[in-house]
């Protein structure tokens, strides 16, 4: 599949709202319980903008707010915006089974949260994506359509 251009500083602003939103709902939950929520809801604003780009709130986010101010320059890049979906929506699933957790076992909830938290990291502050790497090891192998 050919590259196309890919703003870097929408996935930067995805990656950041992310671990911040997981980082909230650890700490909050210590003071007040129902910080939790938000781990099921970022599993569903994750897996909505991966299904529907359009919708991707913290994308949109940058689009519409922060791009257009001058808060956070574009940073253009000859990309594929596949794996980084495929990123996006394997966040999402990890959260949603976070969620379930959550109730009968908190501790494996957060510790899944916190895992998705630590990878967005990772992307934001080294550029390593696991999730673009699982992405295109699976097309290698043929269980995706990832030419």
């Amino acid at each position: 599949m050919a590259t196309q251009v890919v703003d870097h500083s929408a996935l930067k602003v995805n990656q950041i709202g992310i671990v911040a939103t997981v980082l909230v709902a650890f700490v909050g939950s210590a003071f007040y319980r129902p910080a939790l929520l938000l781990i099921p809801l970022l599993a569903i604003v994750l897996l909505v903008g991966t299904f529907a780009p359009q919708l991707a709130l913290f994308k949109q986010l940058y689009f519409k707010v922060l791009k257009p101010a001058g808060i956070v320059k574009p940073r253009p890049v000859q990309d594929r915006p596949e794996p980084h979906n495929f990123a996006q929506g394997l966040g999402g699933v990890f959260l949603a089974v976070a969620s379930i957790f959550l109730l009968p076992l908190p501790v494996v909830g957060l510790a899944l949260a916190l895992l998705v938290a630590v990878l967005a990291f990772v992307n934001l502050a080294f550029g390593y994506c696991l999730g673009c790497q699982i992405y295109f090891q699976l097309g290698k192998r043929g269980l995706i359509k990832a030419s």
